[in-house]
């Protein structure tokens, strides 16, 4: 373990997240995602989607040139539907940015799209249905 790095954070997914580039895609995903069969690299995190969204965010910028850095899979049949678990992760995402984010939703099979040409999946043990994000790596500038 190391200080100040959430322990949720293993040796694969730290070596993933310096390894990703600026606009290079991070999906989140629940116990039910398909991940081996979607993701290139695929990191299995046994804690929920929101605890691992929150520790990825401790040490990765969101992309702040694009309009949506993040987006979530729609409620099949109510793409308008808001399950706890998306407010759990925009709540998540706003803390770590400090400033309010917009959430992009897509449907299921467009968000399977995005999840094949991710940089990694990071496969959890999280139970909640669309439990799952995609989150766009930043930049960090000088200071």
């Amino acid at each position: 373990m190391l200080k100040k790095i959430d322990p949720l954070l293993n040796a694969q997914l730290l070596t993933i997240l310096a390894e990703m580039g600026h606009g290079d895609e991070l999906a989140i995903v629940d116990a039910n995602f398909p991940a081996v069969t979607m993701g290139k690299r695929v990191v299995q995190i046994s804690a929920s989607a929101v605890a691992t969204l929150d520790a990825v965010l401790t040490l990765l910028p969101l992309d702040d040139f694009v309009e949506a850095p993040a987006t979530v899979m729609e409620v099949i049949g109510d793409p308008d539907a808001v399950p706890e678990i998306v407010r759990e992760f925009q709540t998540c995402i706003n803390n770590a940015e400090e400033r309010t984010i917009k959430l992009d939703r897509i449907d299921r099979f467009a968000f399977y799209e995005r999840t094949r040409s991710a940089f990694a999946v990071v496969a959890t043990g999280e139970t909640k249905l669309y439990g799952c994000i995609l989150v766009k790596k930043g930049v960090i500038r000088p200071h």
